[in-house]
């Protein structure tokens, strides 16, 4: 009889592999499929981090320019952190809002932006820094053009979701109305001459085009267009013509307009790994221009050094992987497209800031999300994001009633439902983190 023959063991480096890719493949199923309260939560704890570390850097950064002009050292820092708690606020309360009222509200608020922009050009507007774009109410100066963002984005996407499939075979029915809801807030500001904030605009008309299907030739004739008026805005405006050509050729002197650029390096350099000290920078002393605004990054990076600025740009990224969750995961095409809109705002504005701090781009005049200071632009910005994570609230799976009462199907979510035109039961499909929550507190009662 034959001795019986025993399985030799796996080797220990194919069973690591083996946890390895099975662990890989837990972490893709979380992305994929996982529940959404994960990314609601990450953007919360985001923008609470982002804000906290900004509301910081503004009062380094402002203290001593405020002293110079004779105000108190904590006056901006006092304005922002305000801002930042009516934010937190106000995002929080729009994330309670159910996601098919944006969609009503979306055209009411575009108007809304529209109007409050023309404003602007009447005895309220007010002139800062060669650009006519900011209101003065009660004493307290706000930036319309803000509104008009968060305004822009949900308009676009009700106009592409209402149109639905056709976007993408005729390029007339995807430029005709939603060019209409960009052009007229992006030809408003650049008649108040701030092409920064008209450069952000048309992130969010492109993201919106990309994310409805639009055909390519779109963004082949946009892209010629945009690289033709972004030239003659050049040539038109001296003062960025010399940005421009001291960011090519290099070409800077003490007094050229490049001073901003140059500073902002070398704060950064000035800071090194682990920077010199929260407070202790050298270069805000009159050296950086609109250190606490524009230049804000330049300042973390002196103060905090390279691990300071790569905490801002991780924290970044979590937001992108958080929105871009909820982006891929929803069936409804307003909620994409506003995800996808707000995303490219906030990320967009945030890479091109950094660009032109680390001399990558030329200097646009963008200031940092929720870092840099601008109490309106903190609010709205924080509201934006409200509004993403409302849609991490939306039940996964609601049962939606044909017109007789019965049960018709499962689909993803409530906004797909609405947008159908069928009755959506949500009680049958609560959201999951609600439904731990509520099974959580009737084990505690039992």
């Amino acid at each position: 009889m034959s001795a019986p023959t025993t399985e030799r063991p796996a080797p220990a480096d194919a069973a690591e592999g083996a946890a390895l890719s099975t662990r890989m493949r837990r972490l893709w199923h979380q992305f994929t499929d996982g529940p959404l309260y994960h990314s609601y939560y990450a953007l919360a704890g985001c923008v609470i981090l982002l804000t906290g570390i900004g509301v910081m850097m503004v009062l380094s950064a402002s203290a001593v320019e405020s002293i110079s002009d004779s105000r108190s050292a904590y006056s901006l820092f006092a304005k922002q952190a305000m801002f930042g708690v009516l934010g937190l606020i106000v995002m929080f309360g729009l994330s309670l809002v159910p996601t098919h009222a944006y969609r009503k509200a979306a055209w009411p608020a575009w108007i809304f932006s529209v109007l409050v922009s023309a404003l602007v050009f009447t005895p309220l507007g007010r002139e800062v820094n060669g650009n006519r774009n900011w209101l003065v109410l009660g004493g307290q100066s706000i930036q319309p053009s803000e509104v008009a963002k968060l305004a822009m984005s949900l308009a676009l996407a009700a106009v592409l979701a209402a149109q639905g499939r056709a976007v993408e075979g005729d390029w007339r029915k995807a430029m005709w109305p939603s060019f209409l809801a960009f052009a007229v807030p992006t030809a408003m500001v650049l008649l108040g001459g701030d092409a920064g904030t008209a450069i952000v605009f048309c992130l969010i008309y492109a993201a919106a085009l990309w994310f409805a299907g639009a055909p390519l030739r779109i963004f082949a004739a946009g892209g010629v267009l945009a690289a033709g008026a972004g030239l003659l805005l050049v040539i038109v405006a001296p003062h960025r013509l010399d940005r421009i050509t001291g960011w090519l050729f290099g070409d800077c002197g003490a007094t050229d307009a490049c001073w901003q650029a140059e500073q902002g390096l070398n704060a950064l350099a000035t800071g090194g790994w682990w920077g010199v000290g929260l407070g202790q920078s050298r270069l805000k002393y009159n050296y950086v221009p609109e250190a606490h605004n524009d230049y804000i990054f330049s300042i973390i990076g002196e103060e905090l050094g390279l691990v300071g600025t790569m905490i801002i740009l991780v924290l970044f990224v979590i937001m992108v992987v958080a929105m871009a969750r909820i982006l891929t995961r929803t069936r409804s095409t307003f909620v994409r497209i506003t995800t996808a809109c707000i995303t490219t705002w906030i990320v967009g504005q945030a890479f091109v800031n950094m660009g032109m701090v680390t001399g990558l781009l030329p200097v646009i005049g963008i200031p940092l999300p929720f870092i840099s200071y601008g109490g309106s632009a903190l609010l709205m910005t924080m509201a934006a994001v409200g509004v993403v994570m409302s849609f991490a609230r939306v039940p996964r799976t609601v049962r939606v009633r044909s017109a007789g009462g019965s049960a018709e199907a499962q689909i993803l979510d409530e906004q797909e439902a609405r947008e159908r035109g069928l009755d959506p039961d949500v009680r049958e499909g609560r959201p999951m983190w609600r439904e731990r929550l509520t099974s959580r507190a009737g084990r505690g009662r039992a």
